[in-house]
């Protein structure tokens, strides 16, 4: 998701870039071996970051292993192959959940390692502290300008909708769809709908990142960057049943787990250097449930299927 955005607004805003976004096939990133030659024989004036296994609360909770040790192998693949082939700009992209569970709201840059992570994503987690600190000690050691940013969640077109392994926002969407396909007249939510949190449009955090990938010195070692305004998991879904047009009702399922109750990030890091988020949140789920519509196509029967694991 986040890629293709970087990858579209590239297109239309920058034209002296030229983009190299290998696919998973052509690279996999987990391959000390070739990743570390794709970067001797590509000579690159910077990185953009953002290959990783992601998933939603039940993916991370029923894979802990392989969310940690495969996120740690693409990451110090990555960043330590780029070093090496004498990469001098380098752009980390990490998460919030980097930050303590429940700590202090909004959550800062410095909070990193104060206090115990989310147990439902702690795997995960490390895996994006380690490359945040990887490119922070080579920034140290070298004076290469290697960077982190950390986006709040985010969501929009290409985002995964399936059961298995969305997030939240792609998730909620996905379920209304089918309940209203089906016809149920109602749609369960994991936990009590109370859990806040912020989610910021993919292409403005592209935006971010075009704006500032040629001046990466400027920026600090760790950057926020958010909407600034978090909603409850409810919120989310009734927004999207508006979008969708969808008129049931939500059910509470409190054995699931909420994850963390609040997420809000300082994200004034981001804005003294002159960045805001362009995107309403009402006008961005408008987006991204046209696309949902418009591109799942014959993958729409497949993801029903999948779907009834989460309403039985």
């Amino acid at each position: 998701m986040v890629g293709r955005a970087v990858q579209r607004l590239a297109e239309q805003s920058y034209p002296d870039f030229e983009i190299h976004a290998p696919t998973k096939a052509q690279l996999d990133l987990r391959d000390q071996a070739a990743t570390k030659q794709h970067f001797t024989h590509n000579r690159y004036d910077a990185v953009i970051h953002c290959g990783a296994r992601v998933g939603g609360i039940s993916a991370s909770v029923e894979n802990p292993v392989s969310f940690l040790i495969q996120n740690l192998q693409i990451n110090t693949n990555t960043v330590q192959s780029a070093y090496e082939a004498g990469v001098p700009n380098f752009l980390f992209v990490a998460s919030s959940c980097m930050y303590p569970q429940d700590y202090k709201i909004p959550l800062k840059e410095d909070y990193v390692l104060e206090a115990p992570l989310e147990p439902t994503n702690e795997g995960y987690a490390l895996s994006k502290i380690c490359g945040a600190k990887h490119c922070e000690y080579i920034s140290r050691e070298s004076g290469k300008a290697y960077r982190t940013v950390i986006p709040s969640n985010l969501y929009g077109p290409y985002d995964d909708f399936t059961p298995e392994f969305s997030h939240l926002m792609a998730a909620a969407i996905q379920k209304i769809d089918t309940a209203m396909t089906e016809g149920r007249e109602s749609v369960p939510i994991w936990g009590d709908g109370s859990a806040r949190r912020e989610f910021l449009f993919v292409e403005d955090f592209a935006q971010f990142m075009l704006d500032h990938v040629t001046r990466l010195a400027d920026l600090p070692d760790l950057v926020n960057v958010g909407y600034g305004t978090e909603y409850s998991v409810l919120e989310f879904y009734q927004m999207i049943a508006e979008a969708l047009g969808y008129e049931g009702d939500f059910s509470f399922d409190k054995d699931r787990p909420s994850g963390m109750m609040s997420k809000l990030m300082d994200s004034q890091r981001a804005r003294a250097l002159g960045w805001t988020p362009q995107t309403d949140i009402r006008d961005g789920i408008r987006k991204t449930v046209e696309f949902y519509r418009d591109h799942i196509g014959t993958r729409r029967e497949e993801l029903y299927r999948r779907s009834q694991t989460m309403y039985d």
